[in-house]
């Protein structure tokens, strides 16, 4: 079912899965170009937790997928503010809320009032800035061409990177995001991940394939992690 969510700067998609009663999953997408890759795995993560009697929500951030505001407008603190209000309306809504985040979308729940939160593979807004360098880097080599990491600290227009136009102030707020580390949380990472977490998962990453993939098979082991991660929280 696809449902909206108002924030103060407008009213944004947000797609619902499973069960509209009981608790609801509120997911909180990868940024940039790993959205594109995982969309396809979070939205069969979703729907694995309804076979578990658990409702998923999937917001739209300011900026990203159907959002009418250009990308290039959007900053981090608009993301922030955007999921809070979503949180906000399925708890008006009577829901008891828990955050599912992947990667990115662990820095984006910081004022999310809920009761858990759950990150997979949760990475710093510097490494993404960094991800971002060097495929800017790598695609203009292809070409004969240079670009200088210190571009984006420099004054000027939105900069192209990974194909997303993006905006000097966006990048610079995540050099200094951090995962929100706001107990009770849950934490799951890869094997080869050398991070801190609560278990550890063999599998592939999706976010550094070529072409966005899915696997429904990690998909539903993440989904039954989650469901008992809501249940000891007190669903």
């Amino acid at each position: 079912m696809i449902d909206r969510y108002d924030w103060t700067g407008g009213s944004e998609p947000m797609l619902r899965f499973g069960p509209a009663t009981g608790p609801i999953v509120l997911a909180a997408m990868p940024l940039f170009e790993e959205a594109n890759r995982l969309r396809a795995f979070i939205v069969t993560l979703l729907r694995a937790l309804g076979t578990h009697g658990i409702g998923g929500a999937l917001p739209d951030l300011p900026g990203t997928g159907e959002s009418l505001m250009p990308t290039e407008a959007a900053m981090l603190d608009d993301w922030r503010q955007a999921f809070a209000a979503a949180e906000e309306r399925l708890t008006r809504q009577g829901a008891r809320v828990h955050v599912l985040a992947m990667r990115g979308g662990a820095l984006i729940d910081t004022r999310a009032n809920c009761n858990g939160r759950w990150h997979f593979a949760p990475v710093t807004g510097a490494a993404l800035v960094r991800d971002l360098i060097r495929a800017k880097q790598a695609a203009v080599k292809e070409s004969g061409e240079s670009f200088s990491a210190k571009a984006i600290h420099e004054d000027g227009p939105p900069i192209e990177l990974a194909g997303n136009l993006l905006s000097r102030g966006l990048l610079a707020e995540l050099q200094g995001a951090v995962p929100t580390v706001a107990p009770p949380l849950r934490t799951l990472r890869l094997d080869t991940d050398a991070g801190e977490a609560d278990r550890k998962i063999v599998a592939r990453p999706l976010w550094r394939r070529a072409e966005p993939d899915n696997n429904p098979a990690l998909a539903r082991e993440l989904a039954a992690d989650v469901a008992d991660w809501v249940k000891q929280c007190g669903s």
